[in-house]
């Protein structure tokens, strides 16, 4: 079975992205990045993005990560608390902690693609 199947399909991934984005909306280290980011689109590619990458049926056609990043600054701090955020939602919707665990490890090689300041803090 999937990761996507596993922790409930499109409408736990849907639960999951609203759930994380009110998080890193709320976050001051990380709400300005979004500043002037249509947030519907985002979540929609957010959506495809986490199923795709969690086994998901769904294709995600967005940028890749290195340039949907590029130019933002981003730092080690950003990454960690971003999957900080997204554990969090996770736990906060009953995935279980070995599941969690998975999917963290199937995004951790993102973070090559993601930061390019990463001896700055955020």
């Amino acid at each position: 079975m999937s990761i996507y199947d596993g922790i409930g399909g499109a409408e736990s991934v849907r639960a999951a992205v609203e759930s994380f984005y009110t998080r890193v909306l709320g976050d001051s280290r990380l709400a300005g990045f979004f500043a002037d980011v249509d947030i519907s689109r985002l979540k929609a590619h957010q959506r495809a993005f986490i199923a795709a990458a969690l086994g998901g049926p769904e294709v995600y056609a967005g940028r890749d990560m290195a340039a949907a990043h590029a130019g933002l600054g981003l730092t080690d701090a950003h990454f960690d608390a971003v999957v900080a955020h997204l554990a969090d939602t996770l736990t906060e919707l009953s995935v279980p902690g070995d599941r969690i665990a998975e999917i963290a490890a199937a995004l951790a090689p993102l973070r090559e693609q993601i930061v390019s300041a990463p001896g700055l803090s955020g």
